[in-house]
């Protein structure tokens, strides 16, 4: 009987870790291959190459993002092969079993809730008996008179953790462990009762052997694991646990990177102290859900979140400048309407985390959330994802405005185009950071945006196109407060840093005068030291400059600006950005070493008004 387990993953470089635990559970007694793929491909072709394989029993782990790619490939493979047995598995049918079996009348059986046992055994009565009634945590079908009828079979027992194999060590895993994320559990469950969260369910925390935990790491990072993003949904809810690895990870990490999802309001002080003084810059990422702040949501979803002692997390992590921080929200929770998530908005974005992810309520199937729908007249969508269309508190207008904030959220502010414009901009000129994404978004849609693709250039053109637009119209808030040529300095400076090379264009029109731009390159090869001692080192020669640099003028003072935020205009700034050279075209020059780190360097000098126009 050969097995084949199968998902179709969100992109091609994640793995599921579900298929590796149920073939480690289950190889030693059958014959279990592993295909992965995407939602993405197209059905056809997965459909071909699972027929190519020829398997007698095909299983597919089902979550909300794959189901209904899944059910598409299922009915096709059903029509060209009646005989295949085919199993399904993971969160995504683990709840609502019987909808799913009466939904999809191809699929035989489902294995409901941890499968490594329940599989095996289902796997043993397949090639035997077929006393399918004797598999716990199984639903299956059972031919009766004039009909099918389904059932569903009392849950397992929870596994014990220790008795399980390591799900790390597939040879055919080792030549794409470098190029894909790893999926990495060291516990199951969650100590939290989060109403709106799947693992709410599972009462209580289990952990695998701390031992065998850190030989399979060691054994990745060997094997030249890049990323490994460990799946326990509070990684750090046992102190000394939480600590010994991370120490463990510290002294062992040779350039892996590692993520985790950790609860911020009980990291305790002694560990946050550890991190900051040992943790390597760029190894640790941390997954904080926060949310909502307000506390009536959090109390109705029964979700116990300290927000002082949060913020002292967080930002006792982002001064360490050691640990990137990815912070979450959830728009549409429970008495939250527009005016609160506003004020959660900024709540959370003044931590300035390295990525805000907003994400709208998904009405899960087994949460509490979803069983009391009807008592917070929640209206949602039917197939997954589920995602909440509207509530008591927040109509679907609300729903659609907020959508618009995620959009340029996620375009400026998670992919870091142009931090230094965007915080003076919600700092300085608009009434709030929220304030000002809706505004944009609102603008963004307004001019059709959604619909055509962007390039770096288009990011900043349109941000500038939208605070034009945002200075002409009398009723907007702040507008007094917006000074263009401030914020072109500012963009302009951001625009340079985000290249490697020297760009091509400008998205905005050049002004200064030839002659004089052709001094300044003349003055500042013959008198490097005036921009600074970094600069005057590199040795650039004029043709080099040309070559490889850019300058600029900004109306104030730069230098000042980048050490306090101070706008200071009686000084004005040349910025030059000086780019990576090719190191063959300068052998000899004496400073090879120093033009392979020029990328996007930026330089600046201040000078007078006066100074600035002769160029010389």
């Amino acid at each position: 009987m050969k097995v084949l387990l199968t998902t179709l993953n969100a992109k091609y470089i994640h793995t599921s870790l579900a298929l590796r635990c149920l073939k480690a559970y289950s190889e030693a007694d059958f014959d279990i291959d592993i295909a992965e793929y995407t939602i993405k491909d197209p059905a056809m072709n997965i459909v071909s190459d699972i027929f190519n394989r020829q398997p007698d029993v095909v299983g597919f782990s089902c979550y909300i993002w794959n189901i209904e790619e899944t059910i598409t490939v299922i009915s096709m493979l059903r029509k060209i092969n009646p005989q295949l047995k085919i199993v399904l598995g993971g969160p995504e049918v683990s709840y609502d079993t019987e909808y799913w079996m009466e939904r999809i009348p191809e699929v035989d059986f489902i294995v409901v809730g941890e499968g490594e046992e329940t599989f095996h055994h289902l796997l043993t009565e397949l090639s035997g008996a077929g006393k399918f009634h004797m598999v716990f945590g199984l639903a299956y079908r059972k031919h009766r008179t004039d009909h099918l009828e389904t059932l569903v079979n009392p849950g397992r027992p929870k596994l014990d953790l220790a008795t399980l194999p390591s799900p790390y060590r597939f040879e055919e895993d080792l030549p794409t462990l470098g190029s894909r994320v790893v999926y990495f559990e060291t516990s199951r469950g969650c100590p939290f009762s989060c109403q709106f969260c799947l693992s709410s369910i599972e009462v209580g925390v289990r952990y695998f052997d701390i031992e065998r935990t850190k030989s399979d790491i060691l054994y990745l990072i060997d094997n030249g694991a890049k990323l490994i993003k460990f799946v326990d949904r509070t990684f750090n809810i046992k102190r000394d646990y939480a600590l010994e690895m991370f120490k463990f990870l510290i002294e062992n990490h040779r350039g892996c990177v590692f993520q985790f999802e950790i609860t911020a309001d009980i990291m305790r002080p002694e560990v946050l102290d550890y991190l900051a003084e040992h943790a390597p810059p760029g190894v640790f990422r941390f997954e904080i859900g926060v949310q909502s702040t307000n506390d009536e949501t959090n109390l109705a979803v029964q979700r116990r979140q300290n927000w002082t002692k949060l913020v002292r997390t967080v930002t006792k992590v982002k001064e360490s400048g050691k640990i990137d921080q990815h912070l979450d929200l959830i728009a549409g929770l429970p008495l939250e309407n527009y005016e609160t998530f506003s004020g959660t908005f900024n709540d959370v974005f003044a931590l300035r985390p390295e990525e805000l992810q907003l994400g709208f309520l998904k009405m899960l199937r087994g949460t509490g959330l979803r069983r009391d729908a009807e008592k917070w007249g929640y209206i949602y969508m039917d197939h997954s994802p589920y995602e909440m269309l509207g509530n008591d508190l927040m109509p679907f207008a609300d729903i659609v405005r907020i959508k618009r904030v995620e959009d340029v959220l996620e375009k400026y502010w998670n992919d870091h185009r142009m931090d230094r414009t965007l915080l003076h901009l919600v700092d300085h000129v608009f009434p709030s950071p929220f304030a000002f994404f809706q505004s944009f978004g609102d603008y963004w849609e307004s001019r059709g945006w959604q619909k055509i693709g962007h390039q770096l250039e288009d990011l900043f053109s349109r941000l500038w196109a939208f605070l034009n637009a945002y200075r002409e119209d009398e009723n907007s808030p702040g507008r007094e407060k917006l000074e263009l040529d401030i914020v072109l300095g500012l963009m302009k400076y951001d625009y340079f840093l985000n290249h490697k090379y020297k760009p091509r264009k400008t998205w905005w029109d050049f002004t200064m005068d030839k002659a004089v731009w052709s001094g300044w390159m003349r003055r500042i090869a013959e008198r490097p030291e005036e921009v600074s001692a970094d600069f005057a080192a590199l040795g650039l020669s004029e043709k080099e400059l040309h070559k490889h640099a850019v300058i600029e003028t900004i109306p104030f003072d730069l230098h000042t600006y980048l050490e306090s935020g101070e706008i200071r205009r009686d000084r004005q700034s040349l910025l030059v950005v000086a780019y990576a050279l090719d190191s063959s075209r300068t052998k000899g020059h004496g400073h090879e070493s120093a033009n392979v780190k020029t990328q996007a360097v930026p330089y600046v000098l201040s000078i007078g008004e006066a100074e600035l126009a002769a160029g010389i």
